[in-house]
């Protein structure tokens, strides 16, 4: 498997999808890794150190959570 393919994956998410973890709930359980947090709220992107998917922010960075 080539690593440019992984580089290109990503998932757009929004707010209700925190807290992000990876892998979501529609990964085959067949396929999944270890469950990892995501901290997409950081920088409004970051990447799975297992899988490689990127995870995109879509809207405004939540300011915390309550």
């Amino acid at each position: 498997m080539s690593n440019e393919n992984i580089s290109q994956r990503y998932v757009e998410i929004g707010a209700e999808a925190l807290p992000l973890f990876c892998p979501t709930p529609a990964v085959s359980l067949w396929s999944a890794h270890p469950r990892v947090a995501i901290p997409v709220e950081k920088l409004g992107e970051a990447r799975c150190p297992y899988c490689g998917t990127l995870y995109k922010f879509k809207g405004e960075l939540p300011l915390g959570h309550h």
